[in-house]
């Protein structure tokens, strides 16, 4: 192996190794300095570019897990908190007029619990996707859309995720009370009057939000990796693919 092409590999898995202590700051200037590589550095082989993507996107994903797993992950963030379906929030104010908004918060807090419980599975899914990647797709990402990355695991991901996340909420809502809380609700709301009637799929409903939550996330974290600045890593990025001349 060429000196210049082994310095880079070596330069490049020790930035790899430090990358993640820097945080969410440090990403746009390492996608700004894959897509440099891929545009201008021929020294760099394409699996030195692939490999440097695969820990960009290790990260990115893994910071969005991460994000949801956590306690009120998907509870406390306004853009992806699994709100009330659509026939309890039509029977909200009625439901809390007679007396059960205690009711209704548990029902959407376990929810939210539920969906954080699950959430953890969604890891190894995204790790075998980043494996699976080649020089192609990583060029693609880097000088597609904004959002190229998150729809890349999106379309890899999304229906293994829908079959692994279905029997984990189901069981998440058990061990929260998800189930027995809306049944409370929906007892009730049979004895009102003026309130929808309809059978309703729980499970597929908490999977679906908590889906669209965590791909909103990996959105987010994906803007992070393309806009972000972060000077400290700029000057050992420009070090690496320095290294490459």
């Amino acid at each position: 192996m060429p000196k210049r092409i082994f310095a880079s590999c070596l330069c490049i898995s020790l930035i790899c190794a430090l990358l993640p202590l820097a945080g969410h700051t440090g990403w746009g200037d390492f996608f700004k300095g894959l897509t440099d590589a891929v545009k201008s550095k021929p020294a760099l082989s394409e699996g030195d570019i692939v490999a440097g993507l695969r820990d960009a996107l290790k990260v990115g994903a893994g910071n969005a897990v991460q994000g949801v797993s956590k306690l009120n992950g998907y509870y406390q963030n306004p853009s992806i908190k699994i709100l009330l379906p659509e026939n309890v929030q039509k029977a909200e104010k009625t439901l809390r007029m007679v007396g059960l908004g205690q009711q209704v918060d548990a029902f959407e807090l376990s929810m939210n619990r539920a969906a954080e419980k699950a959430a953890p599975e969604a890891k190894a899914l995204f790790w075998d996707t980043i494996k699976q990647m080649r020089f192609a797709d990583a060029k693609k990402i880097l000088n597609g859309r904004e959002n190229e990355a998150t729809l890349y695991f999106k379309d890899r991901t999304h229906t293994k995720l829908q079959d692994r996340f279905k029997p984990l909420v189901h069981q998440a809502m058990a061990d929260v009370g998800v189930t027995r809380n809306y049944q409370r609700l929906n007892d009730k709301m049979r004895t009102l009057p003026f309130v929808d009637r309809y059978s309703f799929d729980l499970d597929g409903y908490v999977t679906n939000k908590a889906l669209e939550g965590l791909f909103f996330m990996l959105a987010q974290e994906e803007a992070k990796i393309r806009k972000d600045p972060a000077a400290r890593v700029t000057d050992i990025l420009k070090k690496v693919f320095a290294a490459s001349k």
